[in-house]
């Protein structure tokens, strides 16, 4: 018997009561009004619920007499062994062994779409994250929020959205023909231009120039600057693309902002352009001092944004006016941002942006802000002098390692990674442990194998062992922790689960025998435990797999 299912029971008696109590009054609930919560103590129950308390002022009823009226309504329910009344009104159920055992082998039928939820079904969800420059590699900061957005688009996919990975290129501004310049610089054996890009990889990009374009050096000035912005452009952004895809990254979208600000056919108005437009229709700009502006103030902006200059120029806010419009222009009516610790400013001017476009800020953009991460004993990269790239700490810490310990902690809290404690084989180190628990599930199904242990019987009211009971209760809750860290963007929900699953796993491992001793038959029960052993690998491989993480068979 799953949540669900209790739910409906105890919606099936609590009707009847109603109706005795309060005749013709409807019970305004369903079931998915009815909140079941693991009891902290195993010897509670495996369900608990506050439902009698929250109905009994409405039914007029005292909390613990409606509570042991819904117990004794369970008792006659097939799958529950006992409900019991504790404290002001709280309701603990205890499943027969059976009604709780019967999860091993749903979970191995459903293999793969075990955890899989239908909570975020029929939203279409633009998840936009990294979106670096394309002016050098990918560093620290990227890698976490590649991590991070990764994974928060996989739980999304995994509870039922239409997910969309989006990098943002920015390469439309001065930050390019800074690029350039350092570009042209370094192939004329010339010092770095004053702001402009420094290390090891500027001049390797301009290496590949002078060999892609042996005629570099006899262009003028104005055609090295545009050669070199747009070659230098293309390594920069194919180097982007395989760092992240070796980190098991892969974008849907890599929008240039350049189509921002290209003309449309015949000449016709850019997207930016359109933008001012829509905003102007929809009320929120206003002409001051030859410039055009946005009153973003009416949406909790600080101050008023201007959108275009009185030379004509537009600002950066238009460009994010437009690429905010062309994503629901795309079907996406909730946007998603991933940005770093020093772009708190940008948060009131995206919801400020949603409402002047006649959207919902508070509904239909979320901005998650992170915070830094360092990883103690990094070198800086070679190549780039000042960072610490992303591929420098893949190839030292490894993916999974990488992957699952910036998945591991909420977004918005500061993380200094231990090198030496994620490159452990121990159980204190986390990523570990989980991916040994798995492992071993597998090491258990072949020495189950070797010794004519199958999965050709199912007697789920065998597994009556507390660790079996602790083990099968986790089980169940593998669904609802994906549903909620996708409604809360914190994968670090389900890699924490991982972690407690594989602790009773490894209990249960210690305790309960899947393959018998000596001389003793091969009973039912173990055949059964091999199902239960198989749910918990199947789960493990499941949950790893939201945080972009492998499942090793052998370690």
């Amino acid at each position: 018997m799953n949540p669900e299912a209790l739910a409906a029971a105890i919606l099936s008696v609590l009707a009847p009561i109603a109706d005795e109590r309060r005749p013709g009054e409807p019970l305004a609930l369903d079931a998915a009004d009815i909140v079941l919560e693991r009891p902290r103590n195993r010897d509670h129950g495996d369900w608990a619920t506050n439902v009698a308390m929250r109905l009994a002022k409405q039914l007029g009823a005292n909390p613990r007499e409606l509570a042991q009226q819904i117990a004794d309504g369970l008792a006659a329910v097939d799958g529950i062994a006992s409900a019991e009344v504790a404290g002001p009104g709280f309701l603990n159920v205890r499943l027969e062994a059976g009604a709780a055992g019967a999860l091993a082998k749903v979970i191995v039928d459903a293999g793969e779409t075990y955890g899989r939820n239908d909570s975020q079904a029929g939203r279409s969800i633009n998840v936009e994250f990294v979106s670096a420059n394309p002016t050098g590699p990918l560093h620290i900061g990227h890698t976490r929020w590649a991590a991070l957005g990764d994974a928060i688009a996989r739980l999304l996919d995994a509870s039922g959205a239409n997910v969309a990975r989006e990098f943002y290129i920015n390469d439309a501004g001065a930050q390019m023909e800074r690029f350039a310049g350092s570009i042209v610089a370094s192939a004329k054996g010339e010092p770095t231009p004053e702001g402009g890009y420094a290390g090891s990889y500027i001049a390797d990009i301009a290496q590949r120039v002078l060999a892609d374009r042996p005629d570099f050096l006899s262009l003028d000035d104005a055609e090295q600057q545009v050669v070199a912005r747009e070659l230098g452009y293309r390594y920069q952004l194919a180097e982007q693309k395989e760092s992240l895809a070796k980190f098991n990254v892969v974008f849907d979208v890599w929008f240039s902002e350049r189509i921002l600000h290209a003309k449309g056919e015949d000449g016709g108005p850019s997207l930016v352009d359109q933008a001012v437009d829509r905003l102007r229709a929809q009320g929120h700009v206003f002409d001051q001092e030859d410039a055009v502006w946005v009153r973003t103030t009416d949406f909790g902006d600080d101050k008023d944004r201007v959108i275009r200059r009185s030379n004509g120029e537009y600002t950066y806010f238009a460009a994010d006016a437009a690429y905010y419009l062309n994503k629901g222009d795309r079907g996406f009516e909730h946007k998603i941002y991933l940005l770093g610790a020093d772009h708190h400013g940008y948060v009131h001017r995206l919801k400020a942006l949603a409402g002047a476009a006649g959207d919902d800020p508070d509904k239909d953009v979320e901005v998650l802000i992170g915070q830094l991460v360092s990883v103690g004993g990094a070198r800086l990269s070679k190549r780039a002098g000042n960072i610490i790239e992303m591929d420098d700490l893949r190839e030292w810490l490894g993916t999974d390692a990488l992957r699952y310990s910036l998945g591991r902690f909420p977004a918005d809290s500061p993380l200094s990674l231990d090198p030496e404690l994620l490159q452990k084989r121990t159980n204190d180190n986390p990523v570990f442990y989980v991916q040994y628990a798995y492992a071993r599930t597998h090491n258990v199904a072949r020495n189950a194998a070797d010794s004519g242990v199958d999965r050709s019987a199912f007697a789920p009211e065998l597994l009556t062992h507390e660790t079996e009971s602790a083990l099968l209760g986790a089980l169940q809750e593998f669904p609802r922790i994906v549903a909620f860290a996708a409604e809360v963007r914190e994968p670090h929900r389900v890699a924490r689960y991982l972690e407690e699953l594989a602790g009773l796993y490894h209990r249960w491992y210690d305790t309960c025998r899947v393959i018998p001793q000596g001389d003793e038959p091969i009973e039912d029960v173990h055949r059964t435990r091999l199902w239960l052993n198989d749910a918990t690998g199947q789960v493990l491989r499941n949950g790893l797999g939201l945080l972009g993480v492998s499942a090793p068979e052998r370690m």
